[in-house]
């Protein structure tokens, strides 16, 4: 979960509190006059070095408010995440929903759903590619979870997407299936989807309808 700014302040030592001032206000003057930095803005630097001066933990949460306040075009949202390390490509995947980008980052989640990086895997599955990703590619971003021990709670609005998904039912019986046959355990997470795809009931009839 990421951390408000408030909430870092009351976090942060004084120096790592006057970083990430500092930091913040690189990127809010790139918002202001965009394009005026040739090569990596001194904000994107800062997105790199998060978390050596503010600490591991918080690195994801710094990170997600200097992409917010930058307010970067996709080529520099996908610069960051082609060019970071895995903690810089999952804070990006973490932010995309607070970007204004609409879908035109989803090759990023795409991306993150190919590896077996769990983590990468867990933030591509968040509010952004909850909402941008397709039924099909959505399907296989669920199996990718139970594939690589994702826990299933990390899938944004699953009981909405998944409700009534026979597809996805059975996609998810050939995956239990396969695994069983090869004498593989089942993910727990496996029957909780499932139990998610079955149609929602039917609403109960109203007293005029019953009058009928």
């Amino acid at each position: 979960m990421l951390t408000s700014r408030k909430e870092l302040d009351d976090l942060l030592g004084g120096a790592a509190r006057a970083w990430l001032d500092e930091a913040l206000a690189e990127a809010a003057h790139a918002a202001a006059h965009p394009g005026t930095d040739s090569g990596n803005p001194p904000w994107e630097l800062r997105f790199a070095s998060a978390g050596r001066h503010c600490g591991l933990e918080h690195a994801d949460s710094v990170r997600a408010l200097l992409l917010v306040e930058a307010r970067p075009a996709l080529p520099a949202v996908t610069r960051l995440y082609e060019q970071g390390t895995a903690a810089e490509r999952r804070a990006v995947l973490l932010t995309l929903h607070r970007l204004d980008l609409g879908a035109t980052a989803l090759p990023l989640v795409e991306d993150a759903l190919r590896t077996n990086d769990t983590r990468l895997v867990a933030a591509a599955v968040g509010p952004y590619g909850a909402a941008h990703l397709d039924a099909h590619g959505w399907r296989h971003a669920v199996l990718k979870c139970l594939f690589t021990e994702v826990p299933v709670q990390a899938l944004d609005r699953l009981a909405e997407r998944a409700r009534g998904d026979a597809e996805l039912a059975r996609m998810l019986g050939d995956f239990a299936t396969e695994r069983t046959a090869a004498g593989r355990p089942v993910p727990a997470g496996l029957r909780t989807v499932l139990e998610l795809t079955a149609p929602a009931p039917a609403p109960a009839p109203t007293s005029t309808e019953e009058a009928r």
